[in-house]
């Protein structure tokens, strides 16, 4: 049997959230935290607008995040953001996510998103 492959594993494990299922509208959503700053750097998604894995990096956030037990999302949601990169495949989406994060210390988050299917 072959040694585990960390890397391998978690590439796989990225490239699956980005998922978008046609038949009940729920696209994967991953962000990226900086876990001192306790914000959303990047999120990444496919676009079924533009058929590609986009990554985005945050430029505003959500003002006020006290942290207690009821709150939902102990991290600042951004509210705005520029262009990363597009990418045509999950899987060098994927790769870029896995780059930023090592290079930044960020973790991940996953979020599924329901679209508006009316």
């Amino acid at each position: 049997m072959a040694d585990f492959d960390n890397e391998n594993f978690t590439l796989r494990l990225l490239t699956e959230t980005l998922f978008y299922d046609t038949e009940y509208g729920i696209v994967g959503v991953l962000s990226l935290v900086d876990p001192e700053e306790r914000r959303e750097q990047y999120l990444a998604s496919y676009s079924p607008e533009d058929d590609a894995f986009l990554i985005e990096e945050a430029t505003d956030w959500e003002d006020n995040i006290e942290s207690n037990e009821e709150e939902e999302v102990a991290y600042a949601l951004a509210v705005d953001s520029v262009d990363h990169g597009t990418y045509d495949l999950p899987e060098e989406a994927a790769i870029e996510l896995l780059t930023l994060a090592a290079q930044k210390g960020l973790l991940p988050s996953f979020t599924p998103y329901y679209e508006d299917m009316s």
